[in-house]
């Protein structure tokens, strides 16, 4: 390590460069991270409400820590992964978040919570290879977000969509910021709670439930990372009370809220993401 890596913030380590217009793809965003460090890296993912795909173009790898399992070159992670960790050294790397309702047309399937990494190769198969090498071989950051928005724009294309009554019950459920009650969810798109529950389920991955209570703590997650006191957070986040706060943040990270407003995965997101669609 260098005599100053240190004392480098989570964000100062990384050189992040994001696309210069908005993708035409919606509910998808791009973030390119390049390590500033020689220093290993042991990064703990947070849970978010997306869909990531991330492509290693240098010396990392995804590890799942209670598999004891590892990928490298392009992996794939639902909502609310398990103990999912970036390794690595000199990291050089293209992320992709894309909203569950696209991420089910875009990779033909919904990704279980909390379930193992899969690789691109897996769902993919040969494309997966020639898409990992067009993007080692771009000469830009913009020149891989084009290649990147390209190939997932064919796909979403021909992929099968998501129910439209399961689309609109997300987008209530971000707009909410998961302060949603399901059986009026339900009755607004015409459904009984049980279908809507089954179809949500095997078309974006977690029950409804689960998925609001994600989205309420990514939202809690970040009012965290910003300094705001758990108690305001929990407050004005839609939980009962400060334990309320603490239980679902242990649950989702296993972890205290005050560890996680200091994680580093959360110091990065004002530069690297704009609000998904």
């Amino acid at each position: 390590m260098g005599a100053d890596e240190g004392t480098l913030t989570p964000a100062a380590r990384w050189d992040i460069t994001t696309p210069a217009r908005r993708g035409r793809l919606p509910g998808m965003s791009q973030a390119g991270f390049r390590d500033r460090t020689t220093s290993p890296l042991d990064l703990p993912v947070i849970p978010y409400p997306a869909v990531t795909l991330a492509i290693d173009l240098g010396n990392g790898r995804i590890v799942d820590t209670v598999r004891d399992r590892q990928q490298v070159g392009g992996v794939v992670f639902g909502l609310s992964p398990g103990a999912v960790h970036a390794r690595g050294r000199n990291i050089d790397c293209l992320q992709i978040r894309m909203s569950p309702v696209v991420a089910h047309a875009v990779l033909g399937t919904s990704l279980e919570p909390g379930g193992e990494i899969v690789s691109l190769d897996a769902l993919w198969g040969p494309d997966a290879a020639r898409l990992l090498e067009q993007l080692r071989a771009a000469a830009s950051w913009e020149e891989r977000f084009a290649i990147a928005e390209a190939a997932l724009g064919r796909r979403y294309e021909a992929g099968r969509a998501v129910d439209p009554e399961v689309a609109h019950a997300w987008r209530k459920m971000v707009l909410s910021q998961g302060r949603v009650r399901i059986e009026p969810l339900a009755a607004e798109v015409g459904w009984s709670r049980k279908r809507l529950w089954t179809r949500f389920r095997s078309q974006i991955g977690p029950t409804p439930k689960r998925a609001a209570q994600l989205i309420r703590f990514d939202h809690a997650a970040h009012r965290l990372a910003s300094g705001q006191s758990a108690g305001l957070v929990a407050a004005e986040s839609g939980y009962t009370d400060q334990s309320h706060l603490h239980r679902d943040v242990m649950t989702f990270t296993g972890v205290t809220p005050t560890a996680v407003s200091a994680a580093p995965w959360l110091a990065v997101d004002d530069a690297a993401w704009a609000a998904l669609a």
